[in-house]
């Protein structure tokens, strides 16, 4: 039931026709126009029923495109709502969005002339025009002259895929780090990926950095070899050379075809004294992802004594910290913020600007979220939590498979660390 305190209309779509219910109560057939679309039909008989009764309505619709709801001022405008959102706080009225039905161009003011001082430039900056992904509502109606404002919840959607869309000059790096195993660092660094490589496109590469059984290599598509970082370390120098065609790095990563970016293996068959590495070397394999990557996602590993590690913070340019619902999880997460900050300057900075992500799981006891949440809130930037999501669980970590709410909050959480970026 909506808490709002706006009378309500309703229709139904079946087909090409549809069921109006009035704020009193009366249903009706609808049967759209003549070269219209059932859903014009449905949206200017809302705005009748709006201007007849000089008030503000809500419609909520619903058929073969899902329920949506909408608001239908008096004046004709039509806001896209959710059923998320206070409905019943005013809508803020703006002077570029007109009015569906309007005065007759006769009695409307004549233009002022503007000054040549004054003269606005006939070219729009995309960013300055409405986003480009429109609801199947949205789509339909605006072909037929009725303007719908975007929701403020699809306004902060469109907002985080262009925030994790952008490229930045240079390649910027993000480290996955909690000392405790089992909080979902491979996850995360696997679903902040895809993320970034599906809205952003270009080359993203997850990189294992794990001594001790990096597992990321299990959970993510293998190429027609088993190539793991060992086999890139001997082929650096000829990658970094002037003659390497750029194909040639996909040799030694493992691409992922539906979440478009790359997997840097580490080999978990080895005991980590045979697969351990040195800074120089660290640096000489983050020489190549720089010349082949836009963007890198470690997944490190649980030693947080390793050269490799240390070297892994050193360079990157936000920390993200993987946590689950527990205390214990969320302990390792902040005694680690707290040896970084007494570690050196660069290395407070990135804690304090670090963004938590807690995934939940199926059974959670809320009363244990609240206090780890704000716990996190005053030693970190930002705080996120992803629902829980049976295909999070195990098997292999593809974004497609996720539900919707879930894909939403990784793009958030993505979003929120773009801004270190």
């Amino acid at each position: 039931m909506s808490t709002t305190t706006r009378p309500l209309v309703y229709a139904a779509v079946t087909g090409d026709t549809a069921s109006f219910v009035s704020t009193h109560g009366r249903a009706e057939r609808l049967e759209p126009l003549e070269g219209c679309d059932i859903r014009s039909a449905i949206v200017q008989r809302a705005i009748a029923e709006a201007q007849s009764a000089r008030i503000d309505l809500e419609l909520i619709t619903s058929g073969d495109h899902g329920e949506h709801r909408l608001l239908v001022s008096q004046d004709g405008i039509v806001t896209g709502i959710t059923a998320n959102e206070a409905l019943h706080n005013p809508i803020e009225e703006t002077q570029d969005v007109a009015a569906t039905h309007g005065p007759p161009a006769s009695e409307l003011p004549a233009p002022r002339r503007a000054a040549r001082s004054e003269r606005r430039s006939f070219i729009v900056e995309p960013s300055e025009g409405e986003p480009d992904h429109l609801t199947a509502w949205h789509a339909l109606l605006r072909r037929f002259g009725i303007t719908v404002r975007r929701s403020a919840e699809a306004l902060r959607r469109a907002g985080d895929e262009s925030a994790v869309a952008q490229h930045w000059a240079g390649c910027r790096t993000i480290a996955v780090v909690n000392g405790k195993g089992g909080v979902g660092k491979t996850m995360t660094t696997a679903m902040l990926s895809a993320v970034f490589a599906r809205y952003g496109g270009g080359p993203v590469l997850a990189w294992d950095n794990n001594d001790t059984r990096g597992t990321l290599g299990w959970r993510t598509e293998s190429g027609h070899y088993d190539s793991t970082v060992q086999d890139l370390l001997p082929a650096a120098e000829w990658l970094l050379s002037p003659d390497a065609p750029i194909a040639d790095i996909a040799n030694y990563v493992h691409h992922q075809t539906h979440d478009r970016y790359d997997v840097l293996r580490s080999n978990p068959e080895l005991l980590a004294a045979r697969q351990r590495i040195a800074t120089t070397e660290f640096d000489l394999l983050m020489r190549v992802a720089a010349r082949y990557f836009r963007l890198v996602v470690f997944d490190s590993g649980n030693d947080e004594s390793a050269e490799r590690w240390l070297r892994m913070v050193d360079s990157s340019y936000q920390l993200v910290i993987p946590t689950i619902a527990a205390r214990e999880s969320a302990e390792s997460a902040a005694l680690l913020l707290e040896a970084l900050t007494g570690r050196d300057r660069r290395s407070a900075d990135l804690a304090r600007n670090a963004t938590v992500v807690m995934t939940l799981s199926e059974r959670v006891n809320p009363a244990e979220v609240r206090p780890i949440v704000e716990g996190f809130t005053d030693l970190v930037r930002a705080v996120h939590i992803i629902p829980f999501d049976p295909a999070l669980k195990s098997g292999p970590l593809r974004f497609d498979a996720l539900q919707l709410a879930t894909r939403r909050a990784w793009v958030r959480t993505a979003a929120s660390v773009a801004e270190q970026l």
